[in-house]
């Protein structure tokens, strides 16, 4: 039961129309050096001439973290529950006004009679007073990606944090080192103590547990990257971090032969799948390239790929606009079946194509198919 008769933060502070910067520290397990990362960060600040305050830092017991603290003003904890345990005092922070203060352990959930349940919502508190949060977190304690972490490692992780609250971050920094320097790292005693090394090597830190998350958390920082540069004016440029698969469909029968290339190419890349059919507007399909159009969107959805039906005369036109829309990386046609007289008059298609999307830095592959 969480005390809703604590005072107001309102109490030790006057709102301010500038928010706290929050720049969080995310890495795919205990012992990557988020916290030393942090800290080490906070004391070139602080020599810069920031008012740093630690709000708090677990050590862990690790001596290393331990000695970067030295030097940083530390907001004292405060006793807190029944069983008086020590938590972070966030108003304590609040009446000391520094320019950044350092959390550790975002996903933290705080003791029960706490003001608040969980520790992310001390940072909120904290960032709208103006107050420059950093922090740290693991990729596990993500909401969105609970199912998968528990499908990965067979733990269910019971502290978690909303996806919102890596979105709202101005500044998400991955902390990484190989699974090979995390498990040296454990076995020299830096994560754990000694009668714990060998129960984490055989759980949570086995080497495939390890490479899944470390994959994860590159994953969640490069979708954040990718979507903070596309908001940005870039005079037409687009900054595409991920592969995304784009194949042009007709109502040729080599459409499929199309699309099976696109879903190994996509495979290998790891990468999303599209498919495209444009239904131009100057003509009618027949019941037999209808059919087969349908054909093309059941293989696409069995691929597990989108597909994408767009009426539109202009057929270049038309998947240029799609790929700029879904930060195409990978567009896949067929070889041309235009006769020569129509190539002459109307132009190549593939020239066309190019033309619209060459500013998108998009590789076209054109992919010759049996006539």
């Amino acid at each position: 039961m969480y005390d809703s008769s604590a005072p107001s933060p309102e109490c030790f502070y006057h709102k301010t129309a500038r928010r706290g910067k929050h720049k969080i520290f995310i890495g795919m397990a205990p012992g990557v050096g988020k916290t030393y990362k942090m800290l080490e960060e906070a004391h070139l600040l602080k020599q810069e001439g920031t008012d740093v305050v630690v709000g708090v830092v677990e050590t862990h017991g690790r001596k290393e973290t331990a000695e970067k603290i030295t030097g940083l003003e530390t907001i004292p904890r405060i006793a807190t529950g029944e069983l008086g345990l020590l938590e972070m005092d966030t108003e304590g922070i609040l009446r000391r006004s520094p320019q950044l203060a350092l959390v550790d352990e975002l996903a933290h959930t705080n003791i029960p009679g706490s003001a608040r349940e969980k520790r992310y919502q001390d940072v909120e508190i904290i960032l709208n007073a103006g107050i420059d949060v950093y922090s740290t977190v693991n990729i596990q304690h993500l909401e969105s990606l609970n199912d998968m972490v528990a499908r990965i490692t067979g733990v269910v992780v019971r502290e978690r944090i909303p996806d919102r609250v890596l979105e709202d971050a101005d500044q998400v920094v991955v902390v990484d080192v190989t699974p090979e320097t995390l498990e040296q790292r454990l076995l020299e005693g830096k994560i754990y103590a000694p009668e714990k090394i060998q129960q984490s090597l055989a759980n949570f830190f086995q080497r495939r547990h390890l490479i899944a998350l470390r994959e994860l958390a590159l994953r969640e920082v490069a979708d954040a990257v990718e979507g903070v540069a596309n908001e940005l004016p870039t005079f037409g440029q687009v900054c595409n971090i991920h592969e995304r698969v784009l194949v042009c469909l007709s109502t040729y029968p080599n459409s499929v032969q199309l699309l099976r290339r696109g879903a190994r190419l996509s495979n290998y890349m790891n990468a999303p799948l599209y498919a495209i059919f444009v239904d131009a507007s100057d003509r009618f399909l027949s019941k037999q390239e209808s059919l087969h159009v349908e054909t093309c969107e059941k293989l696409c959805q069995e691929f597990g790929g989108e597909f994408l039906r767009v009426r539109k005369s202009d057929v270049p036109s038309a998947i240029a606009e799609v790929a700029a829309t879904h930060h195409i990386t990978q567009i896949i046609i067929g070889e041309s079946q235009q006769s020569r007289w129509k190539h002459l008059i109307k132009g190549s298609f593939t020239q066309r194509l190019m033309r619209l999307i060459h500013r998108q830095h998009i590789d076209l592959h054109i992919i010759a198919t049996e006539k």
